[in-house]
């Protein structure tokens, strides 16, 4: 009796490695924005929407994916599309900033419990998967989880960039802190997000 074939192996996966080896985090961006301290860190979160926007729309163009990391909020049963619908339904600032980063089909998104956005997630996982070895942290807070998703990257031997203009915290003195303590202390690379969008860019092919 002849033994039927093996089925065929799934399709390559290859579509889905990240171009240049690098990721895109947009950390705790989408909020009601109700929690201690939030009108002062909604306030600075306002005005890194645009070049968080403007980053991921050339990260798109690059093929460099983008994971949405977001603090569950100790809501164990929530999921990001109701996360992200909350904040749209919140209305004000939060709602404007939730309308300039909504997520696409093809984005990604971690909950997670803590600070780091490795902590408890399946992030390790998915950026093996996409073959990430650089990833761009943006978001808030820049001394809170966003130091503390690069100082777990750091220790999975991940090359970490931290663009200036796409980070804050509560106060711009204490965001400037952590920018000094990122490039100075972690030796990080920091950069402007004009710099970073020359790197990304994608080559035109001549005629």
């Amino acid at each position: 009796m002849t033994r039927p074939a093996d089925p065929k192996p799934p399709d390559s996966l290859s579509s889905d490695r990240a171009a240049h080896g690098t990721a895109l985090l947009i950390i705790d961006m989408i909020s009601c924005w109700d929690f201690p301290d939030a009108d002062a860190l909604m306030h600075c979160a306002v005005a890194i929407a645009a070049p968080i926007a403007q980053l991921k729309s050339h990260c798109a163009a690059a093929g460099v994916p983008t994971i949405y990391c977001n603090d569950n909020r100790g809501r164990w049963r929530s999921d990001f599309r109701s996360l992200v619908d909350s904040a749209l339904a919140c209305g004000g600032k939060g709602g404007e900033i939730a309308r300039r980063l909504a997520p696409g089909p093809e984005d990604y998104f971690v909950l997670k419990p803590m600070q780091s956005s490795f902590f408890e997630t399946p992030l390790a996982s998915l950026l093996k998967y996409l073959d990430v070895h650089r990833l761009i942290l943006t978001g808030i807070s820049s001394d809170q989880c966003v130091m503390a998703s690069a100082m777990e990257a750091g220790l999975r031997a991940l090359d970490v960039v931290v663009p200036q203009e796409a980070v804050a915290s509560q106060t711009p003195e204490r965001n400037e802190a952590a920018l000094r303590q990122f490039r100075e202390t972690h030796k990080l690379e920091v950069v402007s997000v004009r710099s970073l969008v020359r790197q990304l860019a994608v080559p035109k092919v001549r005629r």
